[in-house]
């Protein structure tokens, strides 16, 4: 490991990438733990990294090579849970980061998972259905060592689905000899999946947006809503706040950015994306620079698209009283800085988007039972758990005059390295 960085060796100490965002977050929580600041380490290296070949045959004959990623940081409070994605930029800088910050978000909410994440470097757009359910299974197959419903629990990520979680489920299982529902989260509910987990994170979005606004004295009915990236964060809260009487102002995701003062047109926007792929082209709005996105007039900004989209460059445009991080890790610590400066409220990712993970939790349950609640019950008890969460972050900042950030990973920390030390070292 290189002491200085809390990284393997075989990662470029120069580019750290989303991990040296994580690692900056860390050391501004460390004054705040006392005793258990013995125990930091813990938060600074992955338990257990894998990296694993993915070779798949593809549609025209030829073998294609892929790079995948499983990434364990801490599974003190109980196994790890996090998502899978499939993207050409996935690095294992992004995964280490990403799996961190599933474990400082389950403990910020009070679940009983660690934290981890998977990954494959690939453009599933450029794959046909066959490629990619080969590529599911193929991955499946060589994380298998890691992966259990005991052990580490998969989920839905950038660019994955229910679909793919039933691929990786069946993998698991067919090795296993027995069908294993447990093994991943985000199924279909026909394999015991939970009825409100797809639209759980974007829920959570809202419903976070909407606590934080009533702290701060902001009325959500008419307050004008920017948002990057409507998929299925994105759109799910896009549609939460337009029904909430929001104006949903801009909307920006990989081809371009549509603005529009008055409002736009939600259901239309994402049928128009379901359809063309893009917000590009949506004739019910103007479309504007990319750049333009970050200062456009608003009450709210929700970046809910991938990490390090909020940087000093672009912080001191932003035009909102709140930011609430859909994506995780999309706001880097200068930025927080400046943010918090010119008087931003920020939200972080580790509570913000934390209701995916916790119907997650659910539908684990649920599967371990053979027992599944209506979608009234998941939502109630999905808002009660993030709501407390909130609470309890917002009063020990207010207390020790911290941002919400810092709070948060107080909290979390507290818990992780209090389960570390009462577990001790073993041998």
């Amino acid at each position: 490991m290189d002491e200085a960085h809390g990284l393997p060796s075989y990662l470029d100490a120069k580019d750290l990438g989303p991990w040296a965002v994580y690692l900056e977050q860390v050391e501004r929580v460390a004054p705040h733990l006392g005793g258990l600041e013995r125990w930091i380490e813990t938060l600074r290296r992955p338990k257990r990294a894998l990296i694993v070949d993915v070779p798949i045959a593809l549609d025209d004959g030829r073998v294609a090579h892929f790079e995948g990623y499983r990434v364990q940081h801490n599974t003190s409070r109980g196994p790890g849970k996090g998502g899978v994605r499939f993207h050409p930029g996935v690095t294992l800088s992004e995964v280490m980061a990403l799996a961190a910050w599933m474990s400082v978000k389950n403990a910020a909410v009070n679940l009983p998972f660690g934290g981890a994440k998977g990954g494959v470097r690939v453009d599933p757009r450029r794959l046909s259905r066959g490629e990619l359910e080969r590529l599911t299974r193929r991955y499946a197959s060589e994380i298998a060592i890691l992966i259990g419903p005991a052990k580490d629990i998969p989920a839905p990520d950038v660019n994955t689905d229910a679909q793919v979680m039933a691929w990786m489920m069946d993998t698991y299982s067919m090795h296993e000899g027995a069908t294993v529902t447990g093994v991943v989260t985000g199924k279909p509910v026909a394999l015991g999946g939970s009825l409100g987990r797809r639209e759980a994170t974007g829920r959570g979005v809202f419903v976070l947006a909407r606590a934080a606004a009533g702290r701060i004295g902001l009325d959500l009915p008419g307050a004008g809503v920017a948002i990057q990236g409507l998929g299925n964060v994105g759109g799910v809260a896009a549609q939460l706040f337009a029904a909430a009487g929001c104006r949903v102002v801009a909307v920006q995701d990989h081809g371009g950015c549509v603005h529009r003062a008055a409002g736009l047109d939600v259901a239309a926007l994402r049928a128009h994306v379901a359809a063309q792929g893009s917000v590009q082209g949506f004739p019910g709005g103007e479309a504007v620079a990319r750049d333009a996105f970050w200062s456009v007039p608003c009450d709210v900004l929700v970046p809910a698209a991938l990490e390090q989209q909020i940087g000093a460059g672009n912080a001191g445009a932003i035009r909102a009283r709140m930011v609430v991080e859909g994506a995780n890790g999309p706001t880097t610590p200068e930025a927080d800085d400046i943010l918090r400066a010119r008087g931003v409220l920020l939200v972080p990712d580790v509570i913000a988007n934390a209701g995916g993970v916790t119907v997650s939790y659910f539908e684990w349950v649920q599967d371990f039972s053979s027992y599944f609640w209506t979608e009234a019950e998941i939502n109630a008890r999905l808002e009660r758990i993030l709501l407390d969460a909130f609470d309890a972050i917002w009063a020990l900042a207010a207390e020790r005059r911290l941002d919400l950030r810092t709070a948060a990973f107080v909290v979390a920390c507290t818990r992780i390295l209090e389960a570390r030390a009462l577990r001790g070292l073993y041998p």
